[in-house]
């Protein structure tokens, strides 16, 4: 991305899936790179597991934290039900990041159906990952895989943030006793 455009991101998933810590994270690696960055999020009972969607615009000059219908660069979906419900900002470059995560709200929309859809989406644009199981046995902590869907997408360069401004931003952002787990989640795709 050349700093005269504007790049758009959505991050979904539920409460306690680290997504406003994410943000934060995203927010200020933009900061460091001396982009213009807004965000916002939008969120409804997220203490209690429920929908949380956050918008990060960032670029030589932004005027609105909102990402437009059909207008996002990258979705990163923490959770595959609601890697769905973030498909209305996907236009047709539009690259889905999707964690291989399922959190049973309805009984009704099994892992295989969310699945099923998330696979209809266009192939060469979508990363199905198992960040939260790569995190639970590497790290022993599924909630850490925020951070490292954050590091897959530097790595397969899906974000124009280098590493280094994130690990900066890490160490601004995260409480000193979390941080430098939080580095190793970020990092863990380098290992491979």
């Amino acid at each position: 991305m050349d700093k005269n455009n504007v790049f758009n991101l959505i991050i979904s998933g539920v409460g306690g899936q680290g997504l406003i810590t994410l943000l934060q994270v995203i927010d200020e690696s933009a900061l460091i790179e001396n982009y213009d960055i807004k965000s916002s999020e939008l969120h409804g009972l997220s203490q209690r597991g429920g929908s949380v969607l956050t918008h990060i615009r960032f670029g030589k000059k932004v005027y609105s934290p909102m990402v437009l219908k059909g207008e996002a660069d990258l979705i990163i979906g923490m959770e595959l039900t609601e890697s769905l419900r973030a498909t209305i900002f996907a236009g047709k470059n539009t690259i889905f990041l999707v964690n291989n995560n399922h959190i049973a709200f309805d009984n009704n929309f099994s892992k295989e159906e969310a699945i099923k859809q998330i696979n209809e989406i266009d192939k060469k644009n979508l990363h199905l990952v198992e960040g939260s199981e790569i995190c639970k046995q590497k790290l022993g902590k599924d909630v850490l895989a925020g951070m490292y869907l954050l590091g897959y997408t530097v790595y397969k360069n899906l974000i124009p943030l280098k590493k280094e401004s994130i690990i900066k931003a890490i160490e601004r952002v995260i409480p000193e006793n979390f941080r430098e787990i939080n580095i190793k989640a970020l990092t863990l795709i380098y290992d491979n």
